[in-house]
């Protein structure tokens, strides 16, 4: 199923990375169709053979200020005298961390990839906290020319995040408080972006689309691939990844990593995505699709400062609560789950529920065909009989009892009929299941279409059903 139809996105644009606890620092996002590259300006040498490229020996002095001028943590040095040599080799790539403004007399060319400001290259190999008192450190004009040596600024990378899987957050690990035009990419592994600052509101909300469009189309891409190895009745038609808002409000994360998967007749909740076919039996939780509810919540019904957020009802009563990062990504899980219901009433056609009338045993057989058939379970006898249509409007107890009201097709009076379950949501459910296909089936457009939501039925708070037309 083609839940997003924009193109793969390829973007490159300059942010600010805040990785760990140091200072937040200029890097080069790029994204292709299955990666983000995160990449950081240095300096190569680019054609010619640096000069000092072997090893060399070097002797220091400690400073009364400023000690040696460097800052390596090894605590051979600190108890050293007054006096250190050093055997020390020059890089062809300078780290980002040994880079100092460059001397006037030492010319670099910048590369069609730079700024085009000078380049921060090389003196002595010695310029770590370079100190001005430390007459050791030595210029460029110090060391001997190179015919030939060209050195460039140029984006190298820094990072690398497969987007197969990936999942993205603007929210602190876990709760409802939202980074201020931020956001970080965790790959399917573990390995995280960092906070990636971007410069504005709008730039932020472009980079998240963007990457959402392209984890989306490689997540298609995988659907189909994966859907060869099983049967019609199995095929995935959706998944990806969502928060879920923990019920137990007392614990510090509020919110915890789920994989949500819509595959055959079931939902699916895992911990991390399924990567073989053993892995669908190890999910956390599975539903069967056309006995839970789905609802997109208004923002007055949201719990907590997070946004785009839905809840899944289940057969046994039992409320999720997810949440999702786009309003776009909120629309596909809709139209998924829309989907799934309708391809599995397809397929299934009835669904029989054991009831009780009266103290009889019954049985409640809920048709695609032909409506709602009430039956004797011992002689297998039919009570009564109504389609779809004569189903007027309904009440239950939250507990056990349903209230049928019908109307008589002959006399057009209203007919009340109440049975007794013992799984009264997973019957409630599969209700607004029957019903949604129902209308899906005389008019295709309703899947994803919010325009005829009103002629199916909707579940209030307490799990009634209510029936407009």
């Amino acid at each position: 199923m083609d839940f997003r139809t924009a193109c793969e996105e390829t973007k490159t644009g300059i942010c600010l990375l805040q990785d760990g606890n140091q200072e937040p620092f200029k890097v080069r996002l790029h994204l292709a169709k299955d990666i983000l590259m995160i990449q950081e300006q240095d300096v190569i040498c680019v054609s010619g053979e640096p000069f000092y490229s072997g090893e060399r020996t070097v002797t220091i002095r400690r400073q009364t200020v400023g000690g040696f001028g460097l800052s390596i943590k090894v605590q051979v040095l600190r108890n050293a005298g007054e006096e250190v040599t050093l055997t020390v080799s020059f890089l062809k790539r300078a780290p980002a961390f040994l880079k100092l403004p460059l001397n006037e007399d030492c010319a670099c060319a910048p590369s069609d990839q730079s700024s085009g400001t000078s380049s921060p290259l090389c003196d002595s190999g010695l310029h770590l906290n370079y100190h001005p008192n430390n007459t050791d450190t030595l210029s460029c004009s110090s060391w001997p020319t190179s015919p030939g040596l060209r050195w460039e600024k140029r984006w190298c990378d820094l990072r690398l995040i497969p987007l197969l899987h990936s999942r993205f957050s603007q929210y602190l690990p876990g709760s409802d408080l939202c980074r201020q035009n931020a956001f970080q990419v965790i790959a399917v592994d573990g390995v995280c972006s960092g906070i990636i600052q971007c410069l504005s509101a709008e730039d932020c909300i472009d980079w998240l689309q963007a990457i959402a469009s392209n984890i989306s189309n490689l997540t298609k891409h995988n659907i189909k691939k994966i859907n060869r190895n099983f049967p019609v009745n199995q095929q995935i038609v959706y998944m990806g990844w969502t928060e879920e808002r923990e019920q137990d409000s007392l614990q510090d994360r509020m919110y915890t990593p789920k994989f949500l998967a819509l595959r055959g007749s079931s939902l699916y909740k895992f911990m991390a995505p399924p990567v073989t076919t053993w892995d669908w039996t190890r999910a956390e939780k599975t539903f069967s699709v056309y006995e839970i509810m789905c609802k997109i919540f208004k923002d007055s019904d949201l719990l907590d400062r997070r946004k785009h957020c839905f809840g899944v009802q289940s057969e046994s009563g039992e409320d999720l609560y997810f949440s999702v990062e786009l309003e776009s990504d909120l629309a596909l899980w809709e139209k998924a789950f829309q989907t799934a219901t309708f391809l599995e009433v397809e397929r299934i056609q009835c669904k029989t529920y054991a009831c009780v009338l009266e103290s009889h045993l019954m049985g409640l057989t809920i048709d695609f065909s032909t409506g709602f058939v009430c039956f004797d379970a011992a002689t297998k006898a039919v009570l009564w009989r109504y389609k779809f249509s004569q189903l007027k409007g309904s009440s239950d107890d939250g507990k056990s009892k349903i209230k049928f009201l019908f109307q008589n097709p002959d006399n057009k009076q209203i007919e009340a009929k109440e049975l007794e379950f013992s799984n009264l949501f997973a019957v409630l459910h599969c209700i607004h299941s029957f019903f949604a296909a129902k209308v899906a089936c005389l008019d295709p457009l309703y899947v994803g279409s919010q325009a005829t939501a009103s002629a199916a039925p909707t579940t209030s708070g307490t799990g009634k059903l209510k029936y407009t037309t």
